[in-house]
């Protein structure tokens, strides 16, 4: 039942946010573990810890897939409509996911690669004029439209995540739900402007997201599954009120 209301809850909550404080704001905190950390945690009560320790670090590998998805429609974005940067930008995390699955490397290795590739990042997405893009207002239908498919895909990926073995279903644990979900519906009514000003603002807070990764991979060898996510939580916060510092910095510069 609580993954039947985390994830729509949550999207009803950024799109709020989205809609009072602008599509960068909400990009940072659509970048929270309230997707891959149910789906970590399930995994770690059906699985074992080392199961989900081992998914931790394919989930934060994900990280440079989702930010392939992100950057892939931003640029078809600016010529096309939500239809065709969808379908392009899931073809280009495919291929990075199926790719993922292959590297071998210790998580200290991978954590410094991810945080390499978000920092490079910055410079890779189209500019934009953020001033620009206005949120446009969104209607009840529209917003249990919202919940509804966040609620269906993520009971999707659950069911069928631990049957690819620890890395893949760490892999899809990171499968872009909260982007598909908000920025097709932002790139719908408030146009692709706030569309790829919201999907730059993730980006920031996939810095938070993973040092979450990281913590808890390292921490469920050797602890309960509880209190290795205690261990980590903490660490995604504070990452985040960083990160947010970072972004209002940018923003008034």
């Amino acid at each position: 039942m609580a993954k039947l209301l985390i994830v729509p809850s949550m999207l009803l909550l950024l799109t709020l946010v989205g809609r009072r404080y602008g599509p960068a704001l909400a990009g940072l905190l659509s970048a929270l573990p309230v997707f891959a950390g149910p789906v970590l945690f399930i995994l770690g009560l059906e699985q074992g810890n080392v199961f989900a320790s081992e998914a931790a670090q394919g989930t934060l590998l994900a990280i440079a897939a989702v930010l392939v998805f992100s950057l892939t429609y931003s640029w078809v974005a600016l010529k096309a409509g939500v239809a065709v940067s969808l379908l392009s930008s899931y073809v280009t995390y495919s291929l990075t996911a199926y790719l993922l699955q292959f590297v071998r490397l210790p998580i200290e290795l991978c954590f410094a690669g991810v945080i390499g590739l978000l920092v490079c990042a910055q410079w890779a997405f189209p500019k934009v004029e953020t001033q620009r893009a206005v949120s446009a207002p969104t209607g009840p239908v529209d917003l249990l439209l919202r919940m509804g498919l966040g609620a269906s895909l993520v009971i999707v990926v659950t069911y069928f995540a631990s049957a690819f073995g620890s890395r893949m279903s760490g892999i899809i644990a990171m499968f872009p739900l909260m982007t598909t979900v908000l920025v097709g519906f932002s790139h719908h009514h408030s146009g692709r402007l706030f569309a790829i000003a919201l999907l730059r603002g993730m980006v920031y807070g996939y810095f938070s997201f993973a040092i979450f990764c990281l913590l808890l991979s390292l921490a469920l060898p050797n602890y309960s599954l509880v209190a290795s996510f205690l261990i980590a939580i903490p660490g995604v916060l504070v990452a985040q009120l960083i990160a947010r510092h970072f972004l209002m910095r940018r923003q008034a510069s």
